[in-house]
């Protein structure tokens, strides 16, 4: 029993570390080598430091010119940046953004409105007539009999229709069209016209669409990276004029 009391860490005396000598009380605490590691790194650091601005100073352009050169100052020693007069206050310029963002959302807004307009008036069957496909066709016979197949013929319509996959009536229906007050070929020459220019319309506003949507979500995440956060978001893909950049943004809790 006498042997466990000896072994047990309660009885133990506590561990202290040495402390600095009565002596030299007023250098303060005795330094561990933990610190001396710590004061070494960052007096390597700054060595470093002072050995990088060296070596540019020896070798720099003596006509080099940059403009901060005319926009900073030094007082006592350092490098002060000239102040300049701001045109608008903090507020004024939030003011300035949120309703340039408000305006393009709302012209993006009226964009995909007149799209819809646009979509539900025309039948996009333009679209389906220009889409390339095939269309096997079988006969029984030899190569003679293939050569002389009509196709025309087999569909039972116009040659003049064949390059329409859509609406693309038959003789016996062609027979039966009447066309109201008389219409000639350039009043339908006139409405094809028409429709080309809908059509033509409808895809520069898809991509005005397009091109409001990426502007507008760079003003909004340039707005969300001036907010303050704990940590700074790190950028994952870089901008283009055709994306908007991307950041991924640490959790936060929020109360």
């Amino acid at each position: 029993m006498s042997s466990w009391k000896k072994a047990s860490k309660s009885n133990q005396r506590l561990h202290r570390e040495r402390a600095q000598p009565a002596a030299r009380a007023e250098l303060g605490l005795l330094e561990k080598k933990k610190d001396y590691k710590r004061r070494a790194e960052d007096q390597h650091q700054k060595d470093d430091t002072l050995k990088l601005l060296r070596k540019r100073a020896l070798t720099r352009n003596p006509d080099e010119f940059y403009h901060h050169m005319i926009n900073s100052k030094v007082e006592d020693g350092k490098h002060v940046e000239r102040e300049q007069e701001d045109e608008h206050t903090p507020a004024q310029v939030r003011l300035m953004e949120t309703q340039d963002l408000k305006y393009v959302g709302m012209k993006r807004t009226m964009e995909t409105n007149k799209i819809r307009r646009l979509q539900g008036k025309l039948h996009m069957t333009e679209v389906a007539n220009k889409t390339r496909n095939k269309h096997v066709f079988f006969v029984d016979g030899d190569e003679k009999d293939a050569a002389a197949f009509d196709v025309a013929e087999h569909l039972q319509t116009h040659p003049d229709l064949l390059g329409r996959k859509t609406n693309r009536p038959r003789l016996d229906q062609l027979e039966r069209i009447v066309v109201a007050g008389g219409a000639d070929v350039a009043t339908i020459a006139a409405m094809n016209e028409e429709r080309e220019k809908s059509y033509r319309e409808l895809q520069r506003r898809i991509e005005r669409e397009k091109e409001l949507t990426i502007i507008q979500q760079k003003m909004e995440l340039k707005r969300v990276l001036k907010e303050k956060r704990a940590s700074k978001p790190k950028r994952v893909a870089k901008g283009t004029k055709d994306r908007a950049p991307v950041y991924k943004f640490k959790y936060e809790r929020k109360r």
